[in-house]
């Protein structure tokens, strides 16, 4: 009898542990992605762009959450049953620029972040963040990533990972995440895009600023691409409702159905690899 029990014992443990195992190495069906927001902007900031991405297609759902100074999260909207690919926008209240800021950003992001996780029970996403919001986004994937969760994609656009105009002289932030490197996820893949009318910068943010990311990304993930998008709508504010940024996002992070014209177009934005 005892020699039973024990067996039926470790068959249930045994048993919990393989179902555990298996919900983190088969990909779940939904995997969301992320938007975070710049300094100074709220959970609405991405609606032009959602309103762009959604244009002639079934729409994806938009879950918007902001997380209070208490830690406290509110929600607004809802993720419909079957969208394999909803929008999650995470803002905070404390929305101030500022290195310190940009770090308990990033711990508010990871609250909201498990929170989710437990509600919908995904287990790998994509993200896009503009300006400080691809910071948060970057501290969070060295800091603060789960275990056994696959960060797929990360898009940002005109984050300022030096906010030096010369790339010789490094901001602690810029040294904090280089010595941080080596906790991303060597399966990532990063897409950097600057926005830029003369190759100086937006407006806002120095064009060297962003491209000092290549040294926290290059050698380190699956694969790091800088896109300079010019021309029209390149002012740092302008830049989320860029056509040409909307075209990457979806060919590179939603995977939509896009037309061949658009991938050639894509394909000829200057780029470093």
């Amino acid at each position: 009898m005892a020699v039973v029990i024990c067996l039926a014992t470790f068959g249930a443990v045994w048993q919990k542990r393989q179902v555990k195992t298996l919900r983190h190495e088969v990909p779940s069906t939904i995997a969301p992605v992320f938007l975070v927001p710049g300094s100074s902007a709220s959970q609405n900031r991405f609606d032009p762009l959602i309103r762009r991405l959604n244009r002639g297609r079934q729409p994806h759902s938009v879950l918007k959450v902001k997380v209070g100074k208490d830690d406290h999260l509110t929600y607004t909207g809802r993720i419909r049953k079957g969208d394999r690919h909803p929008f999650i926008v995470v803002a905070f209240s404390n929305n101030r620029d500022g290195y310190a800021n940009i770090k308990q950003q990033a711990r508010w992001f990871s609250i909201a972040f498990r929170a989710l996780m437990k509600l919908y029970h995904f287990n790998h996403f994509s993200a896009v963040g503009h300006s400080n919001g691809g910071i948060v986004l970057t501290l969070f994937l060295e800091r603060y990533l789960p275990a056994h969760v696959t960060a797929e994609r990360l898009l940002t656009i005109a984050s300022p990972y030096n906010l030096e105009r010369r790339t010789a002289k490094k901001t602690q932030m810029l040294k904090d995440l280089i010595r941080e490197r080596k906790q991303l996820p060597t399966t990532l893949k990063v897409y950097s895009i600057a926005g830029t009318q003369n190759y100086s910068g937006d407006g806002t943010v120095p064009f060297m600023s962003v491209d000092s990311g290549k040294y926290v990304f290059q050698n380190q993930v699956a694969s790091y691409t800088e896109i300079v998008v010019t021309g029209v709508a390149t002012n740092h504010h302008q830049l989320p409702q860029n056509r040409q940024i909307i075209n990457l996002i979806n060919q590179y992070v939603l995977h939509e159905n896009i037309s061949d014209t658009v991938k050639r177009q894509n394909k000829l934005l200057p780029r470093i690899k």
